[in-house]
């Protein structure tokens, strides 16, 4: 088998779940809710130690393969909208904090809603973050159930339970992963053709 993440890497993975999982549980439903100090400097040093821990998550987990513990061979094409994928997942992962920083900032100054094209502008991208986050990793999360079903490697690599022991046999599996595969190569020819 191939080699699997670090004890480090599944931990900032799982706990990262719970963290996010936090924020969406604790979230804010009324800017006035803000008026309160207390939970207006929670809710600030929440958002920093978020950003902060992202970020720190992002360059050490930059550091692994897409499809760390692969057994089996990986398109390009597929390892690069994987790629494209976890990069807009951290690219929302970092624009809710940044944004709630934003709302909060400007909120304590005065801004509302009625009058703040600032505050809207910043309420409009943190929705549009928090609503993408949840697509992507919806996507995400579909995309490892199928390699697991596919017995690739990967879940195994990440994921503690029902790990795979070898590429599946299951013939309607197998078909529609070699259909799969056929897709990204033919993405894969277009796009190298393009660029001659």
């Amino acid at each position: 088998m191939s080699e699997s993440h670090t004890l480090l890497a599944k931990v900032i993975h799982w706990g990262f779940i719970l963290l996010y999982g936090y924020g969406i549980l604790k979230q804010i439903e009324d800017l006035e809710q803000l008026e309160d100090t207390g939970l207006l400097i929670f809710e600030v040093i929440f958002a920093s130690v978020f950003l902060l821990i992202v970020i720190m998550r992002y360059f050490y987990m930059r550091r692994s393969e897409t499809f760390q513990g692969a057994t089996v061979p990986v398109p390009k094409m597929h390892k690069y909208l994987a790629k494209t994928v976890h990069s807009l997942m951290y690219l929302c992962l970092i624009l809710l904090p940044i944004t709630g920083l934003m709302i909060a900032g400007l909120y304590s100054q005065g801004y509302t809603d009625e009058d703040g094209f600032m505050l809207n502008s910043a309420l409009e991208v943190h929705g549009i973050s928090a609503d993408m986050s949840y697509l992507l990793i919806v996507v995400h999360v579909g995309a490892a159930l199928w390699s697991r079903i596919k017995g690739e490697g990967v879940w195994s690599s990440m994921v503690p339970i029902l790990k795979e022991k070898a590429p599946t046999n299951n013939n309607v599996v197998t078909k529609i992963s070699d259909i799969e595969n056929r897709f990204y190569q033919r993405v894969q020819d277009f796009v190298t053709s393009n660029r001659k």
